[in-house]
């Protein structure tokens, strides 16, 4: 491997739990990520020596308070590589990240006769927020297909694109681990002068994210898949379309003044970010970012390929036929992430006769039925891994799976 993987396991306190005399082997990362003891520490020392509400207070807690919520703003900037600290926005997730595109810019820029285009593989959060507006505001959305090897089928996207106003997509499946061509599908559908979004909730934790060198107007992602703690997400956008977007929530911090005739908005990023906000999340989100940036994203990434290398050729020499393995073929074109079915046995059978072994999957349709019809399947088990997994836990996951074909008689 290419990074110390029982190194770094010791810094993960719920990685050295065992149940019932078994050693956890959590395979889950897609769904959310486990926590290393820094991040941890980090939201535990807010509370024990700087519990205050922020940008308020004039005595040094509050200011040290705002200085911890503050300071993650600008170790996000720095880890996308972002022009601004006021294109970094703090929701309490990707979805709400998301919602707040469709509410705001969405709301502002698109109406009947208008078009987005989004892609099959796209999770429930970037498609049901278009739709909820498309129903009130009449535009339409078109959609680009997967290939059978569960690429992109750009054949037609000049066609899709044409007059469309948004391009929104995921950087990386959370079911088949596709990576898509971001910089690519940005160029083309810059030239027609449309507005691009990439979700980058699989995407940012498992490779190094450039905003100015993907190119793109938004980008959206989430603490909790890269080793931080729910409940704080970020939305980055280019300040000039955050500045001409209406705010998304009010209330409190968002605004600059207020009369009972009216009120105005607050600077960016505050203008959207009404309320108190998460601030011992922030330092938890902090923390794991330094955590990441200490091993470095290109290291991760190259562990993820050698590791998802493996489990492929393993899976397929062990079960050959009886198990069908969606999305790119090759480990250098996704990520960590493997859905796949077994014959004789539902995702959710598996994933409970692996659990008695102590080894965590998911199983159902990830938040991305659109993608589960397309892929003509209810449901699929999935394997996600991260830096924390090796190829011993691979081996225990194929062993786990001979005992489910032994329960199924395949």
């Amino acid at each position: 491997m290419s990074i110390d993987v029982g190194k770094i396991k010791k810094d993960f306190p719920v990685l050295q739990r065992s149940i019932n005399g078994k050693p956890l082997i959590y395979l889950d990362s897609a769904n959310t990520s486990q926590k290393p003891a820094s991040v941890m520490d980090a939201m535990e020392d807010y509370y024990r020596k700087f519990n205050a509400n922020v940008h308020r207070g004039s005595y040094q807690l509050a200011n040290e308070a705002t200085a911890i919520l503050e300071g993650a703003r600008d170790k996000v900037r720095s880890f996308i590589n972002a022009n601004s600290r006021k294109e970094v926005v703090f929701t309490k997730n990707a979805t709400e990240a998301m919602n707040l595109i469709s509410n705001t810019w969405g709301r502002e820029n698109l109406s009947s006769g208008d078009a987005i285009v989004l892609t099959e593989l796209e999770h429930h959060a970037n498609i049901v927020p278009w739709q909820m507006l498309a129903a009130e505001k009449g535009f339409e959305i078109r959609w680009i297909k997967i290939d059978d090897n569960g690429h992109l089928d750009l054949s037609d996207f000049d066609q899709l694109i044409d007059g469309a106003k948004l391009l929104s997509f995921a950087a990386m499946s959370n079911v088949l681990g596709t990576f898509t061509p971001v910089q690519d599908l940005t160029e083309r559908a810059h030239e027609l002068g449309m507005v691009v979004h990439a979700d980058a909730s699989q995407y940012t934790p498992h490779s190094y994210t450039d905003v100015q060198a993907l190119g793109i107007d938004f980008l959206t992602f989430t603490g909790h898949k890269l080793l931080g703690p729910m409940g704080i997400g970020v939305l980055w956008g280019k300040e000039s379309l955050l500045d001409s977007m209406p705010p998304f929530l009010g209330g409190g911090e968002m605004i600059l003044n207020v009369t009972k005739e009216g009120f105005s908005t607050n600077e960016l990023p505050w203008k959207f970010e009404a309320g108190t906000p998460m601030v011992a999340e922030a330092a938890g989100l902090d923390a794991a970012i330094d955590y990441l940036s200490n091993i470095g994203m290109n290291e991760i990434r190259n562990h993820e390929i050698e590791l998802t290398d493996y489990a492929l050729e393993k899976l397929a020499s062990e079960f050959g036929e009886t198990i069908s393995i969606f999305g790119p073929k090759a480990a250098n074109e996704r990520g960590g992430v493997i859905s796949f079915t077994f014959d004789g046995a539902h995702p959710h059978d598996i994933s409970q006769v692996l659990d008695e072994e102590n080894i965590c999957i998911r199983a159902g349709h990830h938040c991305a039925k659109p993608l589960m019809q397309v892929l003509n399947v209810g449901a699929t088990s999935r394997v996600s891994m991260y830096l924390y997994n090796d190829q011993a836990d691979i081996d225990a996951l194929v062993e786990g799976l001979h005992k489910v074909r032994n329960l199924f008689t395949l």
